[in-house]
């Protein structure tokens, strides 16, 4: 029995954070008062002070209300123009301790509460429900977009269209197409909405030569290839040929007018019908980097043959984007042909943009920015792609950050500026520039390491820590330091996505990667009771729960380009289906899993469990990694919850299987008390 023991009633009791229970208001503006709260035990008397980070000064704090278990305090704070910071100072007699973001401690820490003026993210992001889509693996809606054998080449070698739609992908994925478009995403817009999904996450969706477009050819238009081709004229490659110079059949299909309008007027209809749906969308926003067949540059001199165009930088010395790239080799005797140009991480296909010596450049990016939040495609926000790398200096970096937010809030103050980032992003986090992170740190690896054993790449395997309660808990309190509150419930929360392996290939616990194992190897020993536990953490846990399409499906693969598979459609694992559904209509239904405080209650071998807390309503949450079945006991009196309180199993899930029928479980001395199998997962709810 994993028996429940009071280690000290009076530490455990302590408790504060930055959400809407403890600091009111949560996202105060300059020169507004916020009353700051803590919670002590209810049989402890003590003298508690709010101590500013800054100035040292410690203000004494009053008690405000009394329940059966707790004792509430508050003090009220000016905020300045400046991020307010502080911690709590705890007396009881001749004993001092503090408690800040990470805990109590005996003695003064850095790791304090803060609170950042107009810092404010969107209502409607917190706690979203989140669905990525990479859009050629999705859904096929109209195969006379699809790219075609030999339509092109793409890093020196034919692209390839996938006749059949269930092939795996192979190592050199990055030039093969399966054909999927947003016509596809269109016609299951109903399915994801039935799945319980709020907010689309597209990949890039602007013309680009790869399948992950990641490399952008034409940030002014979407892909005719994702969208809509009216005019298709031009040849195929020959067999024999070994630059794009005959590639006319591409080039007028991603480079003539007519389709590039026609397209971007699909989007429109397509945000329009999305919209009406209730869906939110997010765009993918590559900035640091495009392509090297970017209009800008025009190394596959896709442009000059379409005419219209200016020349591209890599073509002539006198293009009028230049300054948009840096080259090495600046004599004009470089061109035509100049490969000297900056790439990133020297990759040729990829020219680091060169921000720093082109204002037209910076305007243009930042007119990009703009553009797709605005009328007709009001898109909801951008995702922003190795944000931290653009630009030369971290000094300009932060400023083109800065600039970018006040001109997509210009336009939509309500739109979400979310950037992939792996380390800490506090200083980009400052109310002034990005709103929240793509959350690896402190989601996306303590989940892997805590259920699989295994990094997020199947790159590494760590068996000790599978099932290391304390270590999860140490790992997600260190990534949730640096997340401001407003940041922290916007996070997008993965198990999965487009660069790391599938979260269901990971519990096979089997280090590999697809030129070493193949693809039918990361299919092999995987454990679906596992992710089971994984999505219920993942609805559970603060912050935007995303799925990775596909892996409500049950997909597999290892990492980038495995992950990649396409959608089974008509071959689901239908129950894993259903768990997403119920878990994600758990989730819509408390606004304590929205926008709650987080209390760890028990974090330990083979166990984790939590709570979450807004107001009346509260969640209780525990994931136990064990292999036999077990009793375990839960202290609920650390949510309030009390004998007399109606606490209804929402789910629980084992190696067995799960069960959603609602029943009421008893608390006896604010303790609940379980039996379980192995590989369970639980999700238990107060009537609010």
């Amino acid at each position: 029995m994993l028996k429940y023991r009071h280690k000290d009633m009076k530490t455990e009791a302590l408790f504060s954070d930055t959400s809407e229970n403890y600091c009111v208001p949560a996202e105060p503006e300059a020169g507004q008062r916020v009353r700051i709260r803590f919670r002590a035990y209810a049989g402890d008397v003590l003298r508690v002070e709010l101590v500013n980070e800054k100035t040292g000064v410690a203000v004494p704090m009053s008690e405000t209300r009394r329940d059966r278990y707790f004792r509430y305090y508050e003090a009220s704070q000016e905020m300045g123009n400046e991020p307010l910071r502080w911690y709590f100072r705890i007396t009881e007699g001749e004993e001092l301790r503090y408690y800040d973001r990470l805990g109590v401690s005996e003695t003064a820490r850095h790791s304090c509460f803060q609170l950042i003026p107009g810092f404010h993210t969107p209502d409607w992001a917190k706690g979203a429900i989140m669905y990525q889509i990479f859009v050629d693996r999705f859904c096929s809606g109209d195969s006379k977009n699809d790219v075609l054998d030999d339509e092109y080449l793409y890093i020196g070698l034919p692209v390839r269209h996938i006749d059949d739609w269930n092939e795996m992908p192979s190592t050199f994925d990055v030039g093969y197409f399966y054909g999927g478009d947003l016509i596809g995403v269109q016609s299951k817009l109903g399915y994801l909405k039935a799945l319980g999904v709020e907010v689309l996450y597209f990949n890039p969706l602007f013309v680009s030569p790869s399948n992950h477009k990641y490399d952008t050819q034409d940030y002014e238009h979407i892909d005719p290839h994702l969208g809509v081709i009216v005019k298709d004229e031009g040849e195929l490659l020959s067999p024999d040929a070994v630059n794009n110079e005959g590639a006319t059949r591409y080039i007028c299909r991603t480079a003539d007018r007519e389709n590039l309008e026609a397209s971007d007027r699909f989007f429109v209809s397509f945000m329009e019908e999305a919209h009406k749906m209730g869906f939110r969308v997010l765009l993918d926003g590559v900035f640091n980097h495009c392509g090297s067949s970017n209009k800008w540059m025009d190394r596959e001199k896709i442009y000059s043959r379409q005419g219209g165009y200016a020349p591209g930088a890599y073509e002539s010395m006198e293009s009028p984007y230049h300054d948009y790239f840096a080259f090495a080799d600046d004599a004009s005797s470089a061109w035509p042909d100049n490969a000297s140009y900056d790439g990133w991480w020297d990759n040729e296909t990829l020219p680091k943009l060169n921000y720093e010596a082109s204002d037209e450049l910076v305007d243009t990016i930042l007119g990009v920015g703009r553009k797709w939040i605005s009328a007709p495609y009001l898109a909801d926000g951008w995702r922003l792609d190795v944000a931290a790398d653009l630009g030369h200096s971290v000094r300009f970096n932060h400023s083109f950050w800065a600039r970018f937010r006040s001109a997509v809030k210009g336009v939509n103050p309500n739109a979400l500026i979310l950037a992939e980032h792996y380390g800490d992003p506090s200083s980009w986090l400052n109310g002034r520039e990005w709103d929240s992170v793509m959350n690896y740190d402190a989601f996306m690896e303590p989940v892997s390491w805590f259920l699989t054993g295994l990094e997020k790449h199947s790159d590494r395997a760590e068996p000790a820590l599978r099932g290391d309660g304390a270590h999860f808990w140490e790992s997600m309190c260190a990534g949730m330091a640096r997340l401001p509150e407003s940041s922290l419930l916007t996070a997008m929360n993965q198990l999965s996505n487009h660069d790391h392996s599938r979260f269901l290939t990971r519990t096979n616990g089997v280090v590999g990667r697809l030129e070493g194992k193949g693809g039918a190897a990361a299919e092999k020993g995987v454990r679906i009771p596992v992710l089971r536990q994984a999505v219920v953490m993942l609805m559970t846990w603060p912050g935007a729960p995303t799925i990775y399409y596909g892996d409500e499906a049950g997909v597999c693969g290892w990492t980038d380009p495995d992950s990649r598979r396409s959608y089974p459609w008509g071959r689901e694992n239908l129950g894993l289906l259903d768990f997403h559904r119920y878990m994600c209509r758990v989730h819509r239904d408390s606004a304590a899993l929205r926008r709650g405080s987080l209390i760890p209650l028990r974090m330990e071998k083979n166990l984790v469990c939590y709570g979450r807390v807004l107001g009346r309503d509260r969640v209780l949450t525990f994931v136990y990694t064990g292999e036999e079945a077990a009793t375990l006991e839960f202290p609920v009196w650390l949510l309030g919850i009390s004998d007399e309180d109606h606490l209804n199993r929402a789910m629980l899930t084992s190696e067995v299987g799960y069960n959603v029928g609602a029943m009421e479980y008893p608390v006896r001395d604010g303790v609940l008390t379980l039996r379980v199998f192995g590989d369970s997962a639980g999700v238990f709810r107060t009537e609010a």
